[in-house]
């Protein structure tokens, strides 16, 4: 299906002035690859500029001038994912600092096997990886020392799928 096609246009009448607007749309929510060969073939692993680094926040405020690139709420606070250098500027505390790689197939959620792959194969390499799945990509985060190596493991990794 070309691109063209998934492009359409959203007419909405405006209630309180009866203006009229048009707004240009792409849609962006097509499925995600669920076959675990394909998944992997096509892992395309891309290695980010930057440290990043975990830190928790009792209080859930977030610091003004943090770019949060993820989030998660537990009982004991919010865990924020952000790059190094804001969590140093807004003194927060942290304890590891990792490489952020983002796998550039679009993965489906429902998608079984592709965590256990690349994790099994990163564990037997001696790495260390934590996880967070987006919408699109699976987003691995990595000691900073090991991101080189991390990205060896998930290319041949890559290679040798069938």
């Amino acid at each position: 299906m070309s691109d063209q096609q998934y492009w359409f246009f959203l007419y909405s009448l405006g209630r309180e002035n009866s203006q009229h607007r048009f707004f240009l749309f792409k849609d962006l929510h097509m499925a995600g690859e669920t076959a675990l060969a394909t998944l992997l073939r096509s892992m395309s692993p891309q290695l980010n500029d930057g440290d990043y680094v975990f830190c928790t926040l009792a209080d859930s405020r977030i610091p003004e001038g943090c770019e949060v690139i993820g989030s998660f709420r537990e009982q004991e606070g919010l865990t924020l994912i952000v790059e190094r250098q804001q969590a140093e500027r807004a003194g927060l505390a942290f304890d590891y600092v990792a490489a952020w790689i983002t796998l550039n197939v679009h993965s489906a959620l429902e998608a079984v096997g592709l965590t256990a792959a690349f994790a099994t194969a990163l564990g037997q390499a001696g790495i260390s990886c934590n996880v967070i799945a987006g919408y699109y990509h699976d987003h691995l985060f990595v000691g900073r020392a090991d991101a080189e190596r991390a990205m060896t493991v998930l290319r041949q990794l890559a290679a040798g799928a069938e």
